[in-house]
């Protein structure tokens, strides 16, 4: 879609909805942030796409500027050089990002077996970082922003585990061994189709009256099919042109599907045409999850582009900061693990659950009450954000979900010190 923006200037009153600056869309917040806006992008490692914008040496501890996180390093372990992530290499290829292979590759920390070593997973387009023309985009809004440099998915393995700890912050199931029972499921290529018990982040917030939603792209489309029996028809413009995956809505992308009290509940599960909607109608909920179709999150394979994905970024980006929500948005960006691909900082021993930590990926806070410029160097994963949504919404009491929210840091390395946020 695209975001048609009309402002009219005139003498007379307008009927349009308005917020009061300053004012609360529900329980007020402990901090000035009324809103949070979570993106959610796909499989690329945090030197696959800042290694070349950091600039700084091994352990440098400084914060502002790119010069003040560690720069990747020339060559990957076993002497290779790196390959140039472009659009085209991008579609080109998806390394294997199982938990078997990415715990191979990572070799006990040693970071080694991307290019040679681990047989049936190690492959030279395994050590690739992204050309400056096509992750400008995003090194621009880590500028203007605050950039995380120690940020780990939370579980090595695929994206549908991972995404689970922005729901439950604690393992669920490994890898993509399960999608929802959910609108949806027959489109999807994974064969099992499960739901678990709760309680979620989303329960949490429905207790305590806190608005929330996951606008997906692409799932209206996917609804609208369901009595057909068919799979949707692929967006003329996705690469892939086959009424699957990366072209249709996958409910394996949306981590509160697989919970039966949640799932395709029209409250909180959204068309993410609705987002535009919901902003010029002054009804955005105070906690809002953004997901594109798969060819606009950047997952490697079958054509997908970076360009298009950055582009779909900007695009919720631009939206929100031309809305009346601008003021009080916190906007967080990141992506669910890294693909596969290498990075150069070993992950720390296993979360407290006893599950083991991937790769670095990136994450960029956005907005007036983010660290402009700054790098946080303090280590964060997916339950950061579960733990920042339970201090600032739900009377600052965090662990409520008995998982990494527990112990997990908290975001405010990366937020303004106005808004109290803790570190830890």
């Amino acid at each position: 879609m695209r975001w048609l923006v009309l402002v009219v200037l005139c003498a007379c009153g307008s009927s349009a909805p308005s917020r009061t600056p300053g004012s609360c869309d529900g329980p007020c917040p402990a901090s000035p942030i009324d809103h949070v806006v979570i993106v959610i992008q796909e499989n690329h490692t945090f030197d696959n796409y800042f290694g070349h914008y950091c600039t700084g040496a091994a352990g440098v501890t400084c914060t502002t500027g790119p010069g003040c996180c560690e720069a990747a390093p020339a060559m990957e372990p076993s002497g290779a050089s790196p390959i140039a992530l472009d659009d085209a290499a991008n579609g080109a290829y998806d390394p294997d990002h199982t938990q078997a292979c990415e715990l191979a590759e990572a070799n006990a920390g040693a970071m080694d077996r991307y290019v040679t070593g681990a047989a049936g997973c190690s492959d030279p387009r395994n050590f690739a970082y992204a050309a400056q023309a096509v992750v400008q985009p995003y090194w621009d809004l880590a500028t203007a922003g605050a950039l995380a440099d120690r940020y780990f998915q939370p579980l090595s393995g695929q994206s549908s585990a991972n995404d689970m700890y922005f729901a439950r912050a604690q393992f669920v199931f490994s890898d993509n061994d399960a999608k929802p029972d959910a609108i949806g499921k027959d489109c999807s290529i994974i064969p099992n189709a499960m739901s678990f018990p709760g309680p979620t982040l989303g329960d949490l917030l429905d207790g305590a009256g806190v608005s929330w939603a996951f606008y997906a792209q692409g799932y209206q489309t996917m609804v609208d099919a369901a009595p057909s029996g068919m799979c949707p028809r692929p967006p003329p413009d996705c690469p892939f042109g086959i009424g699957l995956y990366p072209c249709d809505f996958d409910p394996s992308d949306v981590p509160f599907e697989y919970y039966e009290n949640l799932k395709d509940d029209p409250r909180v599960m959204r068309d993410y045409d609705q987002l535009a909607k919901d902003l010029d109608d002054v009804k955005l909920p105070q906690v809002v999850f953004v997901k594109g179709l798969g060819y606009h999150t950047e997952h490697p394979g079958e054509g997908t582009t970076i360009s298009d994905g950055a582009g779909f970024v900007r695009e919720v980006i631009d939206a929100v900061n031309a809305s009346a929500y601008a003021p009080d948005t916190l906007i967080l960006v990141t992506w669910d693990e890294g693909g596969g691909f290498f990075d150069h900082i070993a992950p720390p021993a296993n979360g407290s659950d006893g599950h083991p930590y991937g790769t670095r990926v990136p994450l960029i806070a956005i907005g007036p009450h983010a660290r402009a410029g700054e790098i946080s160097h303090v280590q964060l994963e997916h339950s950061s954000v579960v733990k920042f949504t339970e201090w600032n919404w739900l009377g600052m009491q965090t662990g409520q979900l008995a998982g990494r929210d527990a112990n997990v840091a908290n975001l405010g390395s990366m937020l303004a010190a106005g808004t109290g946020v803790p570190e830890n």
